[in-house]
């Protein structure tokens, strides 16, 4: 019988892992995952307690068109009602999706009018030319290259890199997608009324139901346990694993690979090297060498169809951000947020500080934000863009904060009176995490950076994840990661059900008429 090797646990893995047990008829007591860490779930973790503080890395954001997420999540039990199904718990997250109307706050504190994008003429016709542009035609190129210095300062600039995390300088290619990929939101932009979260954490939410349906069905997961190279078969027209070598518990070890086994690999990891402070220290200095990216250097080494791991990872001031996770034993800061936005906790979405020299944005979930969050206890969390920057209250970059003193930054930004200020600052835990490789899958590249899911010639090899190409959708989404999991299944395996398509909103005339609209809406009186 056929085994699989699944490098990584994290959201791509445990989808193959699905994909291989329900299309493509793998027993799983027949499917091994091995992951370096000892927790799973890869980028979408969280953990922590409201003693200690809770920490999480980042958000998910969900809309309509994911289509290959909710056919995964479908066949899978939540963990709070068995009944219903994963994909039917985050369809009900629909009645809280965000509805923001104070989505940017200036320098005075005063909430932005965004009925407008800012825009001049140059700037739409740049956008309507990037849109029209040829993938092929953008190979290496940034956004800068594709724009003037104005656009960088637009409305809409500051709602777009806030949202999903671009900077001019990343990849001209990403940007191209993402304006396809999401154009059917552009009405709503500045509001974002499509999108919603999971209940609960990630982690809880879409990590923990996911594990419990493989491990109940047999699939074992290895952790603390490091691959760190391949073999292949002699050939020079295809692509056949051979071996497998891995560590664990400081002991070498290799697993022999028949050519119908079939080997899966995430390449690469947007938080590796990942590091965590404290309320009262500063995340340490993340560690110069990579685990989690030395097999796919390894592996790429004297091949072209392997991807260029170094058009990712070699630039970590360029795709570092930072994190945060404040847990609060006072309602203090939620309560007078609500009042500030106009919206109930949980229907605000984002709010950016658009003079923060950081570009710190804040975020205040439905509550409670973890399962087992005590009455009583909240939980916020936030992020920025320019952690190497020195803060504006703060005389120093975020890198070198402490919680409290990430804290005392965003306070700085927010018009609280000095008792709300002081109570935010007494009953706060606030733990920060620094991320150098969080937006390293934007880098500018080329097309063959990153490899194909199953390089041309494959016979039992696939990549899969944010560093994995695939051809329309767009990176730093769960979508994605799913996207490629289950194109690798099916492709190995040859099977007829294919990943549904890539929603093109951009064909649609009523989509490009409603965001054209919306690229000359101005304000009233302006």
């Amino acid at each position: 019988m056929a085994k699989a090797y699944v490098v990584g646990s994290g959201i791509a893995a445990l989808a193959a892992a699905t994909f291989l047990i329900r299309d493509g008829g793998f027993e799983g007591a027949d499917i091994h995952l091995f992951e370096e860490q000892r927790n799973i779930g890869g980028s979408m973790d969280a953990g922590g307690t409201a003693g200690a503080g809770y920490l999480m890395r980042g958000g998910r954001m969900f809309e309509a068109e994911n289509r290959c997420t909710f056919d995964l999540l479908s066949g899978i039990p939540s963990i709070d009602d068995p009944a219903l199904s994963v994909t039917q718990v985050l369809a009900g997250q629909k009645e809280f999706a965000r509805d923001d109307i104070a989505r940017l706050v200036d320098g005075d504190g005063k909430v932005v009018d965004v009925c407008s994008m800012g825009f001049s003429e140059r700037d739409r016709l740049d956008l309507v030319r990037c849109l029209a542009t040829p993938e092929g035609h953008l190979d290496g190129k940034r956004i800068t290259d594709c724009f003037t210095e104005h656009f960088f300062s637009t409305t809409f600039w500051f709602l777009w890199c806030t949202t999903f995390a671009f900077q001019p300088w990343h990849s001209a290619i990403e940007f191209r997608r993402y304006l396809r990929r999401f154009i059917h939101l552009a009405p709503e932009f500045a509001s974002m009324t499509s999108a919603y979260g999971t209940r609960h954490d990630p982690y809880d939410s879409i990590v923990r139901p996911l594990t419990a349906w493989l491990r109940e069905r047999g699939v074992t997961v290895h952790t603390r346990c490091h691959v760190t190279d391949l073999a292949f078969a002699a050939g020079h027209r295809s692509t056949t694993v051979k071996r497998i070598y891995l560590a664990r518990n400081g002991r070498d070890e290799q697993i022999d690979v028949a050519p119908d086994d079939l080997v899966l690999v995430t390449n690469g990891s947007m938080t590796d090297s990942a590091s965590v402070g404290s309320h009262f220290t500063a995340p340490p200095p993340p560690r110069r060498s990579s685990d989690a990216w030395l097999l796919w250097h390894r592996l790429s080494r004297g091949r072209d169809d392997f991807g260029n791991p170094d058009a990712f990872d070699k630039h970590v001031k360029e795709s570092r951000g930072e994190s945060f996770t404040v847990t609060a034993k006072d309602p203090a800061f939620l309560d007078a947020l609500a009042k500030f936005s106009g919206r109930e906790t949980g229907r605000g979405g984002l709010m950016t500080f658009t003079d923060s020299h950081w570009l710190l944005t804040v975020v205040a979930p439905r509550q409670p934000v973890y399962r087992d969050q005590p009455e009583g206890v909240s939980v916020w969390w936030g992020y920025a863009l320019h952690p190497g920057r020195a803060g504006n209250h703060t005389p120093k970059p975020m890198t070198m904060c402490s919680g409290r003193e990430v804290l005392e930054e965003i306070l700085h930004h927010l018009p609280f009176d000095e008792p709300t200020t002081a109570r935010v600052l007494e009953t706060s835990t606030v733990v920060p995490c620094l991320m150098p490789y969080v937006t390293s899958q934007f880098m500018a590249r080329r097309r063959d950076d990153r490899p194909k899911v199953v390089p041309d010639g494959s016979v039992n090899l696939a990549f899969i994840g944010q560093f994995a190409e695939v051809p329309d959708d767009v990176v730093f989404t769960v979508e994605y990661s799913v996207r490629t999991a289950w194109r690798a299944v099916a492709q190995l395996l040859k099977l007829d059900t294919q990943p549904p398509a890539v929603h093109k909103g951009h064909h649609d005339p009523h989509v490009l008429a409603a965001a054209l609209e919306t690229m000359h809406r101005r304000c009233p009186g302006a």
